[in-house]
């Protein structure tokens, strides 16, 4: 009986961490006043015809804080590549040497700040309600099988306590990855 919740709650973890995974993605491209080569390493480059990740086609180094510099394996593909990045507007100053592009990062302003930190909280919302779904599913799990007698009552509010401790956990997790991502949007 007790087996039960424990595969239901190991049914569920994986989606929830799924999650977590999701959203520190969709952070590491939100653009802070450093240079991060995630900023442009996946922009999608129309190379002989194939949509390439810059990242297969080029290095990116960053020789100082707010400047990136991209360098192709392959010289031909130099002008494709600008043309990528020009396209994937990321709001970047953009300058071909010919050998090279060199990206510099605009500085933040307060207000492009407080915007991107905004923009954070929502997302890190929106990884709360969908562990919260996740945990509303498992719970109508738990009451079903109490309902058909599968379970007892005590294991039911075990259950419930479990999934709860789960939550609990996901949901600090979130907030140690917004609030990191906050920090580093703050820092001049």
């Amino acid at each position: 009986m007790a087996n039960m919740i424990k595969e239901i709650i190991k049914k569920i973890e994986p989606r929830m961490n799924v999650a977590i995974e999701n959203l520190g993605r969709e952070l590491k491209n939100i653009r802070t006043g450093r240079a991060n080569s995630s900023l442009v390493e996946d922009v999608t480059v129309v190379y002989y015809g194939t949509n390439t990740p810059l990242k297969q086609l080029a290095s990116v180094t960053i020789p100082e804080p707010t400047v990136f510099v991209v360098t192709p394996w392959d010289k031909q593909s130099l002008g494709d590549i600008e043309i990528a990045l020009r396209n994937a507007q990321t709001g970047l100053s953009i300058v071909n040497d010919g050998h090279a592009i060199r990206i510099t990062l605009p500085p933040l302003t307060a207000e492009r700040r407080e915007e991107l930190s905004k923009l954070v909280h929502r997302l890190g919302e929106n990884a709360r309600v969908v562990i919260r779904n996740i945990r509303g599913e498992a719970w109508d799990e738990i009451q079903k099988a109490y309902k058909n007698k599968e379970i007892s009552e005590d294991e039911k509010y075990r259950g419930e306590k479990e999934l709860n401790d789960l939550i609990l956990g996901k949901n600090q997790q979130i907030e140690k990855i917004t609030s990191a991502k906050t920090t580093e949007l703050s820092k001049i």
